[in-house]
């Protein structure tokens, strides 16, 4: 929370939320009271109505999420539509939001990033979104689910091919965790140590270049340096020699796979 959500919940003279007993812990924690209304997806058209209601008896409404920010992946679109058509003034207050966090540490490019939401729940819908991200220039970010992210792993290695990516999951709590390699790596690590909690898959925009014939991979070459006595600069040199790439590309893959 910052000092600025803090006042704009503390003058709001109503509040929707996704859950108001989860919410009215949280104003409980500042010391605010307010009326709250419940808004998450099941009502989300109807309660957008009613806070169009409060707009334009001249009453301000703040928006919160029970985690995240509203509209990003989460309820808050159809009443920040219904503001706009009223003509009130929309201003967001920035807070958490988990692919930016998960981006943030992820070692991937940055420069140019899609977000493309949850995921498809079903196979054929979700190879078809695959498919159509699959030539898009820039750093692909999916949210899932424990019980999906095995068979999303394996649809992405299918349809990507074998791309470095990272998997962050229950970001800023207490069992946070960000894991790094190829999609190959990441899927035999779910598989072998189901993880928990709803998480953020990042991609890297091109799949990794396959080695020649007889090359080694370079974090191989690099551990076996490092084994054998040799100064971890000079290992990634040696080993960007014989992997035949660059230094610093030698040392993006390193960075992915620590």
């Amino acid at each position: 929370m910052t000092y600025r959500a803090v006042d704009v919940l503390k003058l709001a003279d109503a509040i929707a939320c996704e859950d108001t007993r989860r919410t009215g812990k949280l104003l409980k924690e500042f010391g605010i009271e307010g009326r709250l209304i419940g808004y998450h997806d099941h009502i989300e058209a109807e309660k957008a109505e009613e806070i169009g209601e409060l707009l334009a008896a001249g009453a301000s409404v703040a928006l919160v999420s029970d985690a995240g920010t509203p509209g990003i992946a989460d309820p808050g679109f159809r009443a920040v539509n219904k503001a706009l058509e009223l003509g009130a003034a929309v201003v967001p207050v920035p807070g958490p939001a988990a692919f930016v966090a998960a981006l943030s540490v992820s070692g991937l490019p940055t420069d140019a990033v899609f977000f493309g939401g949850f995921l498809p729940s079903k196979k054929g819908e979700r190879v078809r979104r695959l498919s159509e991200s699959k030539e898009i220039p820039a750093t692909l970010v999916f949210y899932e689910t424990p019980h999906r992210i095995e068979q999303s792993l394996s649809d992405c290695l299918e349809v990507l091919g074998d791309r470095d990516a990272a998997l962050a999951r229950e970001l800023t709590k207490i069992h946070e965790e960000s894991l790094r390699g190829s999609l190959s790596e990441l899927l035999e690590r779910v598989r072998s140590e189901p993880p928990k909690g709803e998480m953020v898959l990042l991609i890297d925009r091109t799949a990794r270049e396959p080695a020649a014939e007889g090359e080694r991979d370079v974090a191989s070459i690099y551990k076996d340096l490092l084994e054998k006595g040799a100064e971890p600069k000079k290992a990634l040199k040696q080993a960007a020699k014989e992997s035949g790439i660059s230094r610093s590309e030698a040392y993006r893959r390193l960075h992915i796979l620590d």
